[in-house]
């Protein structure tokens, strides 16, 4: 579900065309029908309110005047391990494996206290 703040990019007849950022989202006058403000980031930035249905919003897809449009949500990819921190953390647990299962969490803020 595409809400506030996601990044979403916008296909023009199939064709990936502009990242845009989702600023809001709100109730039309007309029933099942949503407000969509979307920040293009594009230079120069602009601002657009788009009225779509909210399986239009979800990624279905939409026309506007005769030309295919889809919103398609962004997700960023997990970032991959270093070989270096996969390294670092296999040899910790090799280390100290009852030392990290056993491991005890200290306060800051009782630390500050004292």
């Amino acid at each position: 579900m595409t809400a506030i703040n996601d990044i979403v990019l916008i296909h023009f007849e199939d064709n990936p065309l502009v990242f845009a950022r989702v600023e809001g989202i709100f109730a039309d006058v007309k029933p099942g029908w949503y407000g969509v403000k979307l920040l293009l980031l594009q230079v120069p930035l602009q601002v657009v309110t788009w009225i779509l249905r909210d399986t239009y919003i979800n990624g279905g897809e939409f026309t506007m005047n005769g030309k295919r449009m889809r919103l398609e949500k962004v997700v960023a990819p997990a970032e991959p391990e270093s070989a270096e921190k996969a390294a670092v953390k296999e040899e910790t647990k090799k280390k100290n494996p009852e030392d990290i299962q056993g491991a005890k969490v200290i306060s800051l803020a009782d630390l500050k206290k004292k």
